[in-house]
């Protein structure tokens, strides 16, 4: 596999970075460096969102019918190594890159008109109704309740660890409308908006000590009907659709850059003397080039049409393991540095002098936060029986 870029792309490459530089103000820059999560507080993700839809480039991935470049994969992939990179936040996924793409293709001329635009734009702020008590990785054991009414599903019930549900004014979510029979075969794919009366958000507060997770409780909530995206009973294979965006690949540009600031902190600590530490380090760099070639594999696959399908289980799988792998070298590099929380220090911006390197200020909660991504977008365990037939064939 020949990986070097031809002489258009070198251009694009320093297209891109040209306009990092001048567009990625320092808060922005720093925002993103203190990022604890894969999900940025939207202070910075939506001002960061605007300045890319003015130039065109908030969705990468959409086609330019619907507002995104146009870009074919390598584009989109040295974009996201560019971003990494220069330390760009990451903008929230929920809209841009899951739900976006399901409306594309799922949705009716209305709701592509309506929605993709405001999501384009970050006037729609999305959260994902899919996990409930009893229901995370089996999500087809869902029982969140939606009866017709007219023109109308009335929701009754409950759904868990919803990211960002306290900002967000729309939801996409998995309703339960026929009990009987199979349960993949009862369930409905859902839009709507999160002032909608009934609806109660409430905290839930993670072992880093942060607000990014909700339960949401639904109390005779109306919902029109107009607000179904694909047919009514049909949202298992609408959801399926979506969950190949989000387990999709695009993490080794990131997972390179966590690397490159692994390496310079260990070497400034002294790590890189001890055998053991540069052993671990190797090998989990060669874990994140692996990941890199399977990554330009696949995109060479996407080139032809193709959507990431089941590889893209694989992809996410490798992808959060290599990230849990370089958080908990970086607690080595820490030490007794990496105890101490520190909120107020780690807000962009702050004047509080960090107990510690600046470094590692972020060493614990990114490691408390990232232990989930073992869960999200359906648990490694579920993957790994996805890659087992789908993928192996066996």
């Amino acid at each position: 596999m020949n990986l070097d870029l031809t002489a258009e792309e070198l251009a694009f490459r320093d297209e891109v970075r040209a306009f990092l530089e001048e567009a990625l103000l320092p808060d922005l820059r720093e925002a993103g460096r203190r990022a604890t999560s894969v999900f940025i507080d939207k202070r910075y993700s939506l001002p960061w969102q605007k300045i890319l839809h003015a130039k065109g480039w908030a969705a990468p991935s959409w086609p330019k019918a619907y507002g995104g470049p146009g870009w074919n994969e390598m584009q989109r992939h040295i974009f996201a190594a560019e971003c990494a990179r220069a330390g760009a936040p990451s903008l929230a996924p929920m809209g841009l890159r899951m739900v976006g793409p399901v409306i594309m293709g799922y949705g009716s001329e209305a709701q592509k008109a309506h929605y993709l635009p405001r999501i384009l734009s970050g006037e729609d702020y999305w959260c994902q109704g899919y996990s409930e008590p009893g229901a995370g990785s089996d999500l087809a054991a869902l029982q969140l309740r939606a009866e017709r009414d007219g023109d109308d599903y009335v929701l009754n019930g409950s759904k868990l660890w919803t990211t960002h549900a306290h900002w967000a004014n729309r939801m996409f979510c998995l309703v339960r409308t026929l009990a009987e029979g199979k349960p993949q075969a009862g369930i409905t794919f859902l839009l709507l908006d999160m002032q909608t009366p009934g609806i109660k958000v409430r905290p839930i507060i993670t072992l880093a000590g942060e607000h990014e997770v909700n339960e949401v409780f639904f109390e005779n909530v109306r919902v029109p009907v107009s607000g179904r995206l694909g047919e009514e009973n049909q949202g298992w294979t609408v959801a399926k659709y979506l969950l190949e965006f989000e387990r999709g690949g695009g993490s080794a540009p990131g997972l390179k850059v966590m690397l490159e600031r692994l390496r310079k902190t260990a070497r400034d600590a002294g790590l890189l003397d001890e055998a053991s530490f540069r052993r671990q380090l190797v090998e989990t760099e060669i874990a994140v080039q692996s990941i890199e070639v399977s990554e330009q594999r696949i995109l060479a696959e996407l080139s032809s049409g193709k959507n990431p399908g089941p590889a893209s289980s694989m992809l996410k799988t490798q992808g959060g393991e290599a990230m849990q792998r370089i958080d908990e070298l970086l607690l080595q590099v820490a030490g007794v540095y990496a105890a101490p929380d520190q909120p107020a220090a780690r807000e962009a911006g702050s004047n509080i002098t960090p107990i510690g390197p600046d470094a590692v200020l972020t060493a614990m909660p990114r490691y408390l936060n990232n232990r989930a991504a073992s869960i999200y977008g359906g648990s490694n365990e579920i993957q790994r029986d996805i890659i087992a037939r789908l993928v192996l064939g066996l």
